[in-house]
């Protein structure tokens, strides 16, 4: 833990004339040459230090190239693409033009790169376009994919390879790239806030600069920085003078400030006093040669590097890394045991897989599978109907939803299941086909599947528990109504009843108790008598995911049923917490219960998925194309392992004899303490309103057990989303700490009517370190908003 009372290790008195050399801090980029441009041409540096300013793909990209935009069987469209010189971006051609953030995309917002018909639009609405010439570019978030198609197919593999080549340079830019690439983006603002392009910047230039980086600077305070930096005494900054200008603007004083406290009058660290503040902030591991090689990986003066010393911009290099953020970085690998039970992990689970909006009349496409799966999902749902030609189709029923083919689901379960990750994903059908159909859906499943699909059980066909994550990997399980043993003397399917007589049908609306019903039965008769039989070919698929009505939480005298799983609504499931806390945990321990949301959620709304999860459900089913604090929460609980889509649930909610209560957790066990800092580049929420200033407040919530949820917010800043500073604590008391989640949230400061959303951090309070950290904003589609951080101070008391 950081303490009041600062600490010094001396250095030996040989050093200093060492010390002397470096205690400056390093110079920013120095002001661009003729040669790249000028500074009229403030990208070209980004593309350099990429390595990529000769090449021959990247090249033809910054040219730009004229490319067929498809949406439909008609509408092919002509638009001019361009990459822009920063690297980073690329600008499109609209048909009416728009504000400018319009029209441009990010290179860090592509999920994915795509050759030839490998889309749901090009291959229904790409036919006249050979493949070679087509792509795909596929985004993180809800954005639409982007279908198109060139001239020729070398023109269309350029841009493959070029985008490929971009990202990649990208995920592998070191931590002295990342700092160079936040310069380069303040240098792009100088270039367009310098009107009349003579690269020489007026006080009112200045001032355009400052409203589009989202500080609104007092006019005073703005005119003496601009004049102490104004050398020539000319009115006009230029050259070194900008640079002393955005050095001085980029300033971080809390940082130089601990950075000072540690390294003491010469203004370096040695290694020892680097690992006495490592040692202050609760780093585990923390050792003398852990110091030295940080320095080594994170410091930018060669000389200082060489004497085992730390400047003050190695130091931010340092906290601004992975290394120095609030994420536990050994948790973003697999690090769970993934040898126990299905049951005792937490599930990423998808509700109406299939659609990419409402579920009234929103479209219904495979691409939502594809996203799912980019997303860590291993549970998805597919809602079969009988289709016409003999093919079961995908759809939300009795709805103006789109159909999309069963088969073609299938296939991109096959071509994208496990590209993020390697464990077992979970098909749950909701069945309304008939016998006919049913066949064909698993003459489906085992074609297009292959030896992925688990048809017969590991070991014992009777398991007294389910298999782990690691012995069904690269696996895929059906989850549906599996026929009784008994069948009729001619062979033929006996309908799937109840003890009591009961039919059953795939619908996960069926509760005991009709009351509950939160949508109204919409099959007709003819339908529900098709869903009351069950296939003995797709019967056969159903291995380890038997789905059944839950009637009791008690455990039966007999041996348990592993392989039983329940679907229940929301409503329900917060029922069974409410009234059988403990009961539901223990069941829980030993089989998967599956929640989805109310049917009453036209909108496709999602409900919190933490109360569930406190009970130990693993499959809390979301609907992921809805966006919301519900969605961070679920993209934060399986954040960790790897982003796998398999997080081990606590110790407590995998014992079968478990006395944990949700409703009852205890006393308090742990305080949280956060002192929020400062924030650095906040978006502005309104690009295209140059005195739109952001006022930034930052809220803190707690999400665990209902004891322990709990939000606490910062004042506003008025005016300020580049470096506002607020200095204020947050504490909290937590009563189930291994199941709480914390969220971060900017929001921009309204007095009038509801704040407006700035952006978020979502991570397990188990994997959020101590010390001084930085939290990595995240936009509401879940897309990276760098360079836009917090800076807080963690503290985490535990008996």
């Amino acid at each position: 833990m950081l303490c009041g009372r600062w600490r010094r290790c001396r250095r030996p008195p040989e050093e200093p004339p060492v010390a002397a050399q470096v205690a400056a801090p390093v110079a920013l980029p120095s002001p661009p040459t003729p040669s790249d441009g000028g500074t009229k041409r403030p990208g070209l540096r980004a593309l350099k230090k990429m390595g990529l300013t000769e090449d021959e793909d990247v090249r033809a990209m910054l040219l730009g190239s004229r490319l067929r935009k498809i949406r439909s069987r008609t509408w092919h469209k002509e638009r001019l693409y361009r990459l822009q010189e920063d690297g980073l971006s690329v600008w499109f051609q609209r048909r009416i033009p728009r504000a400018p953030s319009q029209h441009i995309f990010f290179v860090q917002h592509i999920e994915a790169v795509r050759e030839g018909h490998q889309s749901e639009g090009l291959r229904r609405f790409g036919g006249a376009f050979a493949p070679a010439r087509c792509l795909t570019i596929a985004f993180k978030g809800r954005r639409k994919n982007l279908d198109l198609a060139a001239p020729t197919a070398e023109e269309a593999q350029r841009w493959v390879r070029g985008l490929t080549k971009l990202r990649a340079r990208l995920d592998a830019m070191s931590q002295r790239e990342r700092l160079d690439s936040t310069h380069t983006w303040i240098h792009s603002y100088l270039h367009r806030a310098d009107s009349n392009q003579d690269s020489k910047m007026s006080f009112k230039e200045i001032k355009s600069l400052l409203r589009m980086v989202n500080v609104d600077m007092n006019d005073m305070y703005a005119y003496l920085l601009f004049k102490e930096c104004d050398h020539s005494n000319n009115d006009r900054l230029e050259g070194a003078e900008i640079e002393e200008f955005l050095r001085r603007l980029l300033k971080r004083p809390e940082l130089e400030e601990i950075f000072h406290q540690y390294s003491g009058e010469d203004r370096v660290l040695s290694a020892p006093e680097l690992l006495e503040f490592l040692e202050d902030q609760g780093e585990e591991g923390a050792t003398l040669a852990r110091a030295q090689q940080l320095i080594q990986t994170y410091e930018l003066n060669e000389t200082a590097k060489q004497h085992e010393l730390m400047t003050l911009d190695g130091f931010m290099m340092y906290l601004l890394s992975p290394e120095g953020a609030a994420l536990d970085t050994t948790h973003t690998c697999v690090f769970q045991d993934m040898n126990q039970p299905l049951a005792h992990y937490f599930i990423s689970s998808s509700h109406n897989t299939y659609l990419t909006d409402s579920q009234i009349g929103g479209p219904s496409s495979t691409e939502a599978y594809i996203r799912a799966f980019a997303q860590g999902c291993r549970c998805v749902e597919l809602d079969c109907w009988e289709g016409p030609g003999g093919e079961p189709v995908i759809y939300h029923g009795h709805t103006l939803t789109s159909k999309i083919l069963f088969r073609d689901v299938v296939q991109a379960v096959r071509e994208h299941a496990f590209t993020l990750s390697p464990y077992p994903v979970i098909l749950s059908l909701e069945n309304h086909c008939g016998l006919e159909q049913q066949a064909a859906m698993a003459r489906h499943l085992r074609t297009i599947l292959g030896d992925m699909l688990v048809t017969q059980a590991l070991d014992s066909p009777n398991p007294e528990e389910l298999p782990s994550p690691e012995q069904l990997k690269g696996r895929v399980l059906v989850k549906g109504k599996k026929l009784p043993a008994a069948r009729s003397e001619d062979g033929r399917a006996l309908s799937d009843r109840s003890e009591d007589g009961r039919a059953l049908s795939d619908r996960e609306e069926e509760e005991e108790d009709d009351d509950e019903e939160e949508e109204e039965e919409a099959e007709t008769a003819a339908q529900r008598r098709l869903a009351k039989q069950i296939s003995p070919e797709l019967s056969a698929l159903v291995v380890y995911c038997h789905a059944t009505r839950l009637r009791t939480l008690h455990p039966a005298p007999d041996a348990p049923q592993p392989c039983q799983v329940s679907s229940l609504s929301e409503r329900k499931a917060k029922k069974l917490i409410r009234e059988a806390g403990n009961s539901f945990v223990r069941h829980n321990a030993r089989q998967l219960t599956r929640v989805y949301p109310l049917g009453l959620r036209m909108n496709s709304a999602n409900y919190s998925p933490q109360e569930m999860w406190n009970s130990g459900c693993q499959l809390v089913a979301l609907n992921f194309q809805t966006p919301g604090y519900e969605m961070d929460l679920n993209a934060g609980r399986f954040l960790v392992n790897g982003q796998c889509g398999y997080v081990l649930k606590p110790a407590c909610l995998r014992q079968p004899d478990s006395t944990f209560d949700p409703e009852d957790p205890g006393p308090p066990r742990t305080t949280l303490s956060i002192q929020v800092l400062t924030a650095q580049q906040l978006p502005k929420l309104n690009a295209e309103k140059p005195h739109s200033i952001v006022d930034p407040l930052v809220r803190v919530e707690i999400h665990g057990v209902p004891a322990d949820c709990a939000r606490q917010e910062t004042d506003y800043v008025l005016n300020n989303g580049f470096n506002p500073h607020w200095g204020q604590t947050l504490q909290f008391q937590l009563r189930a700490p291994e199941l709480a989640l914390v969220r971060f949230v900017v929001e921009d400061y309204d007095a009038t009517s509801p704040n407006d959303f700035v952006g978020q951090f979502t991570l397990p309070l188990s994997s959020l370190k101590q010390g001084y950290r930085h939290i990595h904003l995240l936009s509401k589609d879940g897309a990276s908003l760098s360079p836009a951080t917090l800076f807080i101070q963690i503290r985490i008391q535990r008996p």
